[in-house]
């Protein structure tokens, strides 16, 4: 019996390698998106699976740099390109040049991701949006010199106010480098010196596809409009599109030729406008003046006028009236302050000492202590006494004392 040949696990992997490759090219699979992986390199790994199986997709970076939305974990794909096998691991997967969302367009996911990731950060916030100047002096005008749009739009304004300025910043409106392009003309423009700054600015172009309009659904003009400190007007494509640009923009146009008639009023309408106004204003000036005519011709035949010294007359009167009240208060106020001191006076008069010796009595001090007495017991038989009479005094010695 033949010895049976014995392969290495390198030619097995090589042998299902050719096998796969061979036979599974031009594969579309659909699975939901996991386990994903985007490292320095730029490579993309992740893995598509279902509700029974699972197959590893690598998107290398030459593809993976030309996916207009942003892959995440859950998302539905739809991903094309051939089946290989990842030798050093013995691994079948799927090498994909191509990924677009299932159910709706690869365009349409890009522009909601963006959206929604901007409104988050605050782009959209009617709190950032510049008022329009009424009657900007210079209009600055951003989108492709060669299209209808812009030729719409020099026609309406120079037909409304054909003495307005004009400065007009050509720019690709399409393209991959359509989009560096309009952010960098708009921070231009927010670079010129005061004497040709623009008041307001219109950024747009004509209609189109989505695909035609996608410049303006870039994050790099959306950041620029953001940023700029001259309003903007979004003027992109029909009545029917919306871009970024137009959430980000101080205000929307829904075409060019709108913006035009948006930026600049009509002059003749102006004109009219300020007439009316003026008539009005005559009008209500007249009626003023013929109201202040009738009040002073009022005031001028008042009593108060015809005599002039009448009102102060009047006043001197009522502060003769006053004084003369507060002088009688004043006097019946002190007259009753008399009266009560006189009482106080005649009170003190009637308990002191000396009413009380005029009286007949008299008070006696001992010798020599000059010690008021008041009982027989304080003095002896040849003590001196002074007693003090209502008039004078009188020095005696005691010959004898009854005690009580």
């Amino acid at each position: 019996m033949d010895k049976p040949y014995i392969y290495t696990i390198s030619e097995i992997t090589s042998k299902i390698k050719l096998i796969l490759e061979g036979n599974l090219h031009n594969i579309w699979v659909m699975g939901e998106v996991s386990n994903l992986v985007i490292p320095s390199s730029g490579h993309v790994y992740l893995t598509l699976k279902d509700n029974y199986s699972q197959i590893k997709i690598v998107i290398f970076r030459n593809k993976a740099s030309l996916l207009r939305f942003k892959l995440q974990d859950g998302l539905t794909i739809i991903a094309h390109g051939e089946i290989s096998v990842y030798e050093k691991r013995g691994e079948y997967q799927l090498i994909a040049d191509h990924l677009e969302p299932a159910g709706y367009g690869e365009l349409y996911l890009a522009f909601e991701q963006l959206k929604e990731r901007l409104r988050i950060e605050g782009l959209f916030d009617e709190a950032y949006k510049k008022p329009l100047p009424m009657l900007p002096e210079r209009i600055g005008i951003i989108t492709s010199p060669t299209g209808a749009a812009i030729c719409d739009m020099l026609n309406i304004i120079t037909r409304r106010f054909p003495n307005i300025e004009i400065l007009i910043h050509p720019v690709m409106v399409q393209g991959e480098m359509a989009p560096a392009d309009i952010a960098n003309a708009i921070s231009q423009m927010n670079r010129l010196p005061d004497i040709l700054l623009p008041d307001v600015l219109i950024v747009g172009r004509g209609g189109g596809s989505i695909e035609d309009l996608w410049a303006f659904n870039d994050e790099r003009v959306a950041r620029a409009i953001f940023n700029s400190n001259i309003p903007i007007i979004s003027a992109v494509g029909h009545e029917c599109d919306f871009t970024i640009a137009d959430f980000v923009a101080d205000l929307r146009a829904p075409t060019p030729s709108a913006a035009a008639e948006l930026v600049v009023k009509n002059k003749r309408e102006l004109v009219e406008r300020v007439e009316v106004l003026s008539i009005r204003l005559r009008h209500t000036i007249q009626k003023n003046l013929d109201l202040i005519d009738y009040r002073l011709k009022r005031l001028q035949e008042s009593p108060a006028l015809l005599r002039a010294d009448y009102a102060v007359l009047q006043y001197q009167q009522r502060v003769d009236e006053l004084t003369i009240t507060l002088s009688r208060a004043l006097s019946n106020l002190i007259k009753l302050a008399i009266a009560r001191l006189e009482t106080l006076i005649g009170k003190l008069h009637t308990l002191s000492p000396t009413a009380i010796l005029s009286r007949g009595y008299s008070i006696t001090f001992k010798l020599p202590e000059e010690t008021i007495i008041s009982d027989a017991n304080q003095v002896k038989k040849k003590d001196r006494v002074r007693i003090r009479l209502h008039q004078g005094e009188v020095m005696a010695e005691v010959s004898d004392s009854l005690k009580i």
